[in-house]
Order: C-alpha cells, then sequence, then structure tokens
C-alpha cells in the first residue's frame, strides 16, 4: 500500500508519454505526400512542409493560402509542436476556413510520429 502512495503522485507528474518515432512517422505521412512536400521546398498541391516548424502559418512565399491561413499566421499562429499537433488532428476547427480537405489524424502516437518525421526537415 505505500507503494503505491508513493508511486501515484510520481506518476501524475508524469503525465501521458507519446513516443515520437520519425520513421514511423516517415510511414505514416505517406498519406499527405500526394499533396505536401518535406524533403525539399517546392510547393505541390499544398505548401511545401520543408521548415515547417517555427514558421508562421500562411508564410510559405509563392503559395495560395486561403485567407483564413494567412489571418491566423496574422493572428500569431507559429507551427511549432503544439499548435502542429491540434492541427492535424483537425485542421478545420484549428484554422476554420482552411484549404486543407485532409479530416486529420485521431490517433495521438501518430501525429507525435508525424511531428517527428517533418521536424527533422526544420532544423
Amino acid at each position: 500500500m505505500r507503494f503505491i502512495a508513493l508511486v501515484l503522485p510520481v506518476m501524475a507528474l508524469a503525465g501521458p508519454v507519446h513516443a515520437q518515432d520519425a520513421e514511423a512517422g516517415k510511414q505514416a505521412f505517406t498519406q499527405c505526400m500526394a499533396c505536401h512536400n518535406v524533403e525539399d521546398d517546392r510547393n505541390k498541391v499544398g505548401p511545401t512542409l520543408m521548415g515547417v516548424m517555427g514558421r508562421t502559418a500562411g508564410a510559405v512565399e509563392g503559395y495560395r493560402y486561403s485567407t483564413a491561413m494567412v489571418e491566423a499566421g496574422e493572428n500569431g499562429l507559429v507551427w511549432d509542436e503544439e499548435s502542429m499537433s491540434e492541427f492535424l488532428k483537425n485542421p478545420r476547427e484549428v484554422v476554420p476556413g482552411t484549404k486543407m480537405a485532409f479530416p486529420g489524424l485521431k490517433d495521438d502516437e501518430v501525429v507525435a510520429n508525424v511531428i517527428a518525421y517533418i521536424a527533422q526537415f526544420s532544423e
């Protein structure tokens, strides 16, 4: 009983753990590749995601964003792990009016892995 009393507070501080596996993220990213490029700075149907982490939303030169995405960037949306995670889970909720038709990723681990993969191309 004493052991449980000591372990539970430590577990509560730790929070949920999501392993970030860039290789698994690369595999999951294949569903994004029709519209997005991450390994170079060419835009496709969607903007390049090369260098996306730390970038202001709606800021890739030469890409025609929705007004909603440009306004989100003007209002302070910068892509970091938290904002990207929320966007990947539900793009239309985070940026209502986005052109992105993808409905979102529902699995937190898959989201974390995709972020780990694309973050490699932002360093």
